[in-house]
């Protein structure tokens, strides 16, 4: 909370928390973003940076909640289009891909 202190009659400013490196020791990310916005909401001119997603969804959680901003690898923005995606469709998809794989390495599937 000292940060918004400092930031509330500060000029603009980007408050970068790793949620990513925040979920990789098993921690869900999601609360402690929350409670970084309610203390940042103070700050009018201070933005919250969701900082290394992991996945799609931490695009899908940082937009509910209000993150004002959230870095995205090529890799993550590449899988946006798939978003709402049917899951039949998908767990199809998903045989599909793996089927040929499988043939394209030479194994015989009947």
């Amino acid at each position: 909370q000292w940060v918004s202190q400092i930031l509330s009659n500060a000029p603009p400013a980007i408050v970068s928390v790793f949620a990513g490196r925040i979920a990789d020791t098993g921690i869900d990310p999601v609360p402690l973003m929350r409670d970084a916005l309610d203390i940042l909401r103070v700050c009018p001119s201070a933005e919250l940076l969701w900082a290394s997603p992991r996945e799609v969804l931490n695009i899908v959680q940082a937009d509910a909640m209000g993150c004002h901003i959230i870095t995205v690898t090529n890799d993550l923005l590449n899988k946006v289009p798939i978003l709402g995606t049917d899951l039949a469709e998908m767990s199809l998809q998903t045989v599909k891909m793996f089927h040929d794989d499988a043939r394209a390495a030479g194994y015989y599937l009947p």
